[in-house]
């Protein structure tokens, strides 16, 4: 029997640690050392130019002003910091040629693009990944994408997204790893080293953590709209993410649009200073979210475009991203003695510091030829395709249905994602080919060669009210359908599922509901897609529900009535193929939910980790907190079920009382009781009873995905320390770990019942 240890400590998972952080500082003082040479060669204009970050559209954009000066005027002026959103390796070589030979300094351009899952290759959507409860995977599909995007001559990505979401009405819950803030730092830190590797093998890329701090938080679930959190609650569950990706190294910072408590994060000082800088310890630079300096106005916090420049600045945003603001009033503000030369200067040092970081100086252009996308995919599409499959979920699996017997002879592909390329590769999934993408009707008809798979739509889901993203970014809308013509679709799908031996429903939203200012009211499937799933399973034939979306949708008819479902989130570049293994058994699913999946709206916010009340949910009086509904979900968070069974037992603690600092040994045997090879995610959960403040009924402090052979067994360690049992307590107005009894559970979610207990004393 093997035995794996476990520590949770701040080096393998990412827990966040109390009080000041002592982080590293992204740049190495030779960097910080050219950086000063060259600031002493550069004038005030020079030195404003390098906080300026346009965006290069050649199409009139929301938000964006008109500009009567050229790109190419900017860059020769050196007017231009960064660029964002360009991707032509050729037009990325052709400014940077600008910039290296006629610019008086010569200094190179920072390409920067939202590089979140992929770049030729595209690898499922972060909350996906999170899903798969593997930071290993995260970081390896993150240094590929980034392999990728450097060829083409980008050094800067916008991710990872740290944002914790417990509110699956919000669209951008689809970039980051969900409600829990101990995965959400699992996931940030293996994200940072895959972007721009260790500090024993550095890769000249820098990551972005984002969105600085509490944006997934917003009232309604509503994108962009104000945000209220409590200091224990920012420090808590919002900032451990941010604090993992600082700790491993990130060299950038995003700041986020909204208000914070009534200040926008863009100009918030406690936020940007006291909380970024001074605890967390961070060191490199922030960037504004798009055009947030200049909201500043807007958002009735600046009086005008030179206020909002005076503001972002005090606050610690060194690079104005698609504003202008800086570029246009920094200069009154420096000769009006508002702005010091120092200031000025230590504002630009880390820019030009991450240039010298990125070896922009020595190697400034893209390496990218016609051939570079077809040899990245062909690279890198096995690593996407086994990806894809490790992300998904299987949520029901009545009588076995699942895995699909290789000798069924018709199967029916049925719902609007079944054949549809370009939304399997998921949202911010810009560089992305659909041509490149295999569809779930594709992946199927590949792995079934004897078998006749047929396809119908049979529905079309729109957005009622589309976005300014919709038709700039993601697939092309498609035209409503007439009444006829919905009417034949449905009756098709009806009809090759009555011929049909299995039906494989493929249902869920379109890439762009799952976006930036992409909310929902409801977790409804839109449009008909119930109508159709209910008649098709009316017809008494097995059906397989495959959902493609980020968030939880409501399934409340599903859950009773449909055999086998599984989410498989927006799989990418190998979808298709992933989702085939799956049906079949050449891949078994493992993944685990990275957020508590609520019955319906109504029930949120749900999570996991909330404090007891007077009358706990266990209590013996208890029935629900609603009359119509219970207050359980449907699905907890860390659930998921797989082609084989497993058990988790003796539970044995190395001591039942330690000192304060001291650290507690949990161990467990995990045996795989099922017919074939699987994976497991044992999940090791904790609860104080009684301290300063209340503490979460429980909280997620240690996991660990294995694979396991049919019978195999093997005994798993968590050593429970005191970071695992540090919080912010509001009743002290900071960190604290305190003696107090303890409770243990281990299992396969959060709902686990292998349970012991310890105490804490002085």
């Amino acid at each position: 029997m093997m035995k794996l240890l476990i520590c949770l400590s701040l080096g393998l998972m990412g827990v966040p640690l109390a009080g000041a952080a002592a982080a590293q500082g992204p740049f190495s003082q030779s960097d910080l050392d050219n950086a000063n040479a060259l600031l002493k060669q550069m004038t005030v204009a020079e030195k404003i130019g390098q906080l300026n970050q346009p965006f290069y559209f050649k199409l009139p954009i929301s938000g964006a002003k008109s500009d009567p000066v050229s790109y190419e005027d900017h860059v020769r002026r050196g007017e231009v910091g960064s660029f964002l959103f360009l991707t032509d390796p050729k037009e990325i070589n052709r400014l940077q040629k600008i910039a290296m030979t006629e610019q008086r300094l010569h200094i190179p351009i920072l390409f920067a693009f939202d590089v979140i899952h992929g770049f030729d290759t595209e690898f499922p959507v972060p909350i996906a990944t999170a899903a798969s409860w593997d930071p290993a995977q995260a970081e390896r599909g993150q240094a590929i994408a980034a392999e990728e995007a450097m060829h083409a001559g980008l050094r800067w990505s916008f991710a990872p997204m740290l944002d914790i979401a417990r509110d699956p009405r919000w669209g951008r819950i689809s970039e980051g790893a969900g409600e829990d803030p101990y995965l959400g730092a699992a996931m940030a830190r293996a994200q940072v080293y895959g972007f721009q590797g260790t500090q024993e093998h550095p890769r000249q890329f820098m990551a972005t953590l984002k969105h600085f701090a509490g944006y997934g938080a917003a009232d309604g679930g509503r994108d962009y709209d104000a945000v209220y959190l409590p200091e224990e609650r920012l420090e808590n569950v919002y900032l451990p993410p941010f604090k993992a990706g600082v700790e491993a190294g990130a060299d950038t910072v995003m700041s986020a649009y909204m208000d914070l408590n009534n200040v926008p994060a863009a100009g918030n000082v406690h936020l940007l200073q006291d909380l970024l800088r001074k605890e967390l310890g961070f060191q490199g630079y922030v960037v504004s979210d798009a055009f947030a300096v200049g909201s500043l106005v807007t958002q009735g916090f600046a009086k005008d475009g030179e206020d909002a420049a005076k503001r972002g600045a005090a606050a610690g945003v060194n690079m104005d991203m698609g504003s202008a603001t800086y570029l246009e009033h920094m200069k009154a503000l420096i000769d009006a003695g508002q702005i010091s030369a120092a200031q000025l200067d230590d504002m630009v040092r880390p820019i030009l510091a991450a240039k010298y970081h990125v070896g922009l100086f020595d190697h400034p252009y893209a390496d990218a030829i016609d051939s570079t996308h077809a040899e990245m995919l062909a690279k890198h599409r096995a690593a996407a395709r086994t990806a894809a499959a490790r992300t998904a979920v299987l949520l029901r699996n009545e009588g076995g249905l699942l895995p699909i017997s290789k000798t069924v002879k018709k199967v029916a592909v049925i719902g609007p994602l079944g054949d549809d390329k370009a939304d399997l590769n998921g949202p911010w999934s810009l560089t992305a080919k659909a041509e490149d993408t295999v569809s779930v009707f594709e992946g199927i008809k590949a792995k079934l060669p004897g078998a006749n798979v047929e396809f119908a739509q049979g529905v079309q889901i729109t957005k009622t009210y589309p976005s300014s993203f919709d038709g700039l970014f993601g697939p092309k809308l498609e035209g409503p359908w007439t009444a006829d013509e919905a009417d034949s679709q449905m009756k098709a799908a009806l009809e090759l599922a009555r011929n049909s031996d299995v039906v494989v429903m493929a249902l869920g939203e379109l890439t762009m509901m799952d976006f930036e200012y992409a909310s929902r009211s409801s977790l409804s499937l839109p449009g008909k897609q119930e109508e159709l799933l209910e008649q098709v399973a009316a017809l008494g034939k097995p059906v397989v529900l495959l959902l493609f979306t980020t968030r939880p949708l409501d399934l409340s008819w599903a859950s009773e009535h449909i055999p086998a479902i599984m989410d498989c989130y927006f799989g990418g570049t190998e979808a298709g193929n992933a989702v085939a293994d799956l049906l079949v058994g050449d891949a078994v699913p493992g993944g685990k939910l990275p957020v508590t999946w609520p019955r319906n709206a109504g029930q949120i916010p749900v999570y996991y980790a909330h404090t007891t009340s007077h009358k706990p949910y266990d209590s013996k009086a208890f029935t629900s907190r609603y009359w119509d509904l219970p207050t359980t979900p449907l699905y907890p968070f860390g659930y998921g079920l797989s082609y084989s069974t497993f058990a988790i037992s003796g539970l044995k603690l190395s001591a039942k009382s330690v000192p304060l600092d001291g650290p507690v040994t949990a161990t467990v045997t995990v045996a795989n009781t099922g017919k074939v090879a699987a994976d497991e995610v044992v999940q090791l959960y904790i609860h104080q009873r009684y301290g300063s403040s209340s503490r979460p009924v429980r909280e997620l402090k240690g996991f660990r995905r294995i694979t396991l052979a049919a019978g195999e067994k093997q005994e798993m360690s968590f050593t429970i320390d005191r970071t695992s049992r540090n919080y912010w307590s509001a009743a002290t107005n900071g960190w604290v770990i305190e003696p107090s009894d303890f409770d243990v559970w281990v299992g396969d979610s959060s709902e686990a019942t292998l349970h012991e207990s310890f105490s804490v004393v002085k």
